[in-house]
């Protein structure tokens, strides 16, 4: 389908995503019963993909599709800093608890001189690594604390899952509307 392919191509260029596959193209039977060409075997990655082919037929174990085997260009950063991450869930915090949290903060900033326009590049170090520290302090007396690693979905969040929905629906009602027009024009030709 045309709209397919066109929809596939602007999530490629509008997230510039590198391609692999080999250009193989694959026969395979529509839903209407023509034979379609199609390359279907492919691979999408936001980094350059490094090692791409299509694994030898005794690699499937029965199945009508290729295995695919593939690398990406490693990103240095990612590799050092792939362990989990501890955040904190300040937005299920209650009010007492937000206030309380402030408070705390606020006697923990007392006694902290605070910074004018002559302040050194190193006292401002110091002053960020302090205020690291203390809001550190005050969000593991206050808030709950959560574990994110690789497969958090920190950006789902509510209009992903409605977008998804409406998405959804369109599609089954296509997909409805599609088969009502194949049941019509099949009693036509009965008719």
């Amino acid at each position: 389908m045309q709209r397919d392919a066109t929809f596939w191509e602007d999530v490629i260029e509008g997230h510039v995503l590198e391609i692999g596959n080999d250009g193989r193209a694959t026969h395979h039977w529509t839903r209407e019963g023509h034979e379609g060409v199609s390359v279907i075997y492919l691979t999408l990655a936001n980094r350059p993909i490094t090692k791409w082919s299509i694994l030898a037929d005794d690699q499937t174990k029965g199945s009508d599709h290729e295995v695919i085997e593939w690398a990406v260009e490693a990103d240095r950063h990612e590799e050092v800093h792939h362990d989990t991450v501890v955040v904190w869930k300040s937005a299920a915090m209650k009010e007492g608890d937000a206030n309380a949290a402030e408070k705390l903060c606020r006697e923990l900033a007392k006694e902290r001189a605070h910074l004018d326009a002559e302040c050194t590049a190193d006292e401002i170090e110091r002053e960020a690594a302090w205020c690291q520290e203390a809001m550190g302090s005050v969000l593991d007396a206050m808030a709950k604390e959560i574990r994110i690693c690789a497969r958090s979905k920190r950006w789902w969040n509510v209009d992903i899952k409605t977008r998804r929905q409406v998405v959804g629906r369109e599609k089954r009602e296509r997909r409805n509307s599609e088969v009502a027009g194949r049941a019509k024009a099949e009693l036509r030709k009965l008719i």
